[in-house]
């Protein structure tokens, strides 16, 4: 008789501990409302880093625009340094696309003799600033903004032709678009 009771009570104890294991399967419902609260705390901390990635993409693109016209100026005042024109103003360089103005070796600042130098496919503009600038400036920026001004304008790039024969021209990058 001990015996069978013994192996009642060892039933009995496989039940219960079989009873518990199923009673702890899955999640309860606060778990999961926790977990969907970090999830989304999560999310709101992330988002805006990811929101930011349009800026970060156009910023890049506008250096890539100033690396191309930084090119444009080493190709333009080498050739207008085997031509000999590289000292005085007034002159011309033959390109691929065409007759290309120059001063100082470097093309001028005009949107006709930059857009045969330099290939931005149509997504760029260009605008004279406001204020006449000395030497002449030229302001690039993505097609679909407001054109710039060269005071308080960002999101541009801004080329400034030679003044002089010991001055080169210039090229600057106005980021936060």
């Amino acid at each position: 008789m001990r015996a069978l009771t013994m192996k009642t009570q060892s039933l009995q104890n496989a039940l219960q501990s079989n009873k518990k294991n199923k009673q702890q399967q899955g999640f309860t419902l606060i778990e999961l409302v926790i977990v969907i609260v970090i999830l989304g705390i999560l999310a709101a901390t992330a988002a805006p880093k990811f929101i930011d990635l349009q800026g970060d993409a156009k910023d890049a693109t506008l250096q890539a625009v100033k690396a191309s016209v930084e090119t444009a100026m080493a190709g333009t005042y080498a050739k207008s340094l085997i031509a000999g024109d590289e000292k005085s103003s007034g002159n011309t360089v033959t390109v691929p696309a065409g007759t290309v103005n120059t001063d100082f070796g470097y093309p001028n600042a005009a949107a006709v003799d930059l857009q045969k130098v330099i290939d931005v496919d149509g997504d760029f503009l260009y605008v004279a600033p406001t204020t006449a600038t000395t030497p002449v400036s030229i302001l690039i920026y993505p097609k679909g903004n407001t054109a710039p001004t060269i005071a308080t304008g960002n999101c541009m790039v801004v080329y400034t032709e030679a003044a002089d024969a010991s001055t080169k021209a210039t090229v600057s990058v106005k980021t936060g678009c």
